[in-house]
């Protein structure tokens, strides 16, 4: 009996999370530390990577790791399950507009496909990143670990606590899972146009690679301010009588006060360059994982 195709997506999607979180944690680290940071305290990346080693060595980078790696998984499988049944439905519908033969889908199908993938994953993805974004950037032991940071939370904020920075979420991953699965698939589409292609079994590995490296850079150009300001409501204090922030308007208004129009790209640098490694792994070990389920 042969595998469902969307039980093949989700395989393939928690292949592809995996290694995301694998190959890109150490950078997320030095992002997440970066941005929410007080004004001064790293000298730029490798003051803020020599701070981390000193103070935990190897080890520091991939602080938090549990979560994500469960985590992470279950959402790059949510998003990429969902997109590639957004698509298969886009495809079903330009073959009745076209007769019965098979068309790429337009860049605007393209979009929707991703933004749903982003939005169905952000109810996941929020609390998991909360956790991990308050593990990487507690500098004196509060949380034990995952489980101890979400029953903090709870006890102090309720649900909505576990759920704080939902809207930006939602706001990053809707227009930047849009944008990220447009890029990647129009450049796997110019490829295959170019070599004749007529499947992407046929692709070799350093296209997925390098266009979910394209990808993941383009993802992040179009997003990054609004992670910020995630980064900056995830990490106030967990009691609401403690809080700075009532909302994203507030981190904006005090972000741009205290820093600027500056302030909203703290930290892009590490991104950046973490960005073409962990998004062309992604890519490359959902195509793989893909291929090798399409023979069940």
């Amino acid at each position: 009996m042969a595998l469902p195709e969307s039980v093949k997506d989700i395989l393939a999607g928690t292949c592809g999370g995996i290694t995301q979180v694998l190959v890109g944690q150490p950078f997320d680290i030095v992002k997440v530390r970066i941005q929410t940071a007080p004004r001064g305290m790293y000298s730029g990346i490798l003051g803020c990577v020599s701070d981390i080693f000193q103070k935990g060595g190897l080890s520091a980078f991939y602080r938090g790791t549990e979560l994500p790696l469960i985590g992470v998984g279950a959402c790059v499988s949510i998003q990429f399950g969902v997109v590639q049944y957004v698509k298969r439905i886009f495809q079903d519908q330009n073959r009745g507009a076209f007769g019965g033969k098979s068309q790429h889908l337009s860049h605007a199908q393209l979009y929707l496909s991703g933004a749903a993938g982003g939005i169905a994953n952000s109810v996941l993805a929020s609390p998991i990143e909360q956790v991990r974004i308050r593990l990487q950037t507690q500098q004196t032991p509060i949380y034990s670990g995952p489980l101890n940071c979400i029953q903090q939370i709870s006890a102090k904020g309720g649900v909505s606590g576990v759920f704080r920075g939902l809207v930006p979420t939602l706001l990053r991953e809707g227009h930047g899972m849009g944008i990220y699965f447009l890029t990647y698939d129009y450049l796997v589409q110019q490829v295959m146009k170019s070599q004749h292609l007529e499947h992407r079994s046929q692709l070799s590995p350093t296209v997925p690679l390098l266009a979910g490296a394209s990808a993941g850079v383009v993802l992040w150009m179009a997003v990054y301010p609004i992670d910020v300001v995630k980064s900056y409501i995830q990490t106030d204090a967990i009691n609401p009588k403690e809080r700075r922030f009532r909302g994203m308007m507030d981190v904006i208004r005090f972000v741009h006060k205290s820093s600027g129009t500056a302030g909203f790209f703290r930290g892009i640098i590490p991104t950046l360059i973490r960005a073409p490694f962990a998004n062309g792994a992604t890519f490359l070990a959902f195509e793989m994982a893909l291929h090798q389920l399409s023979q069940f």
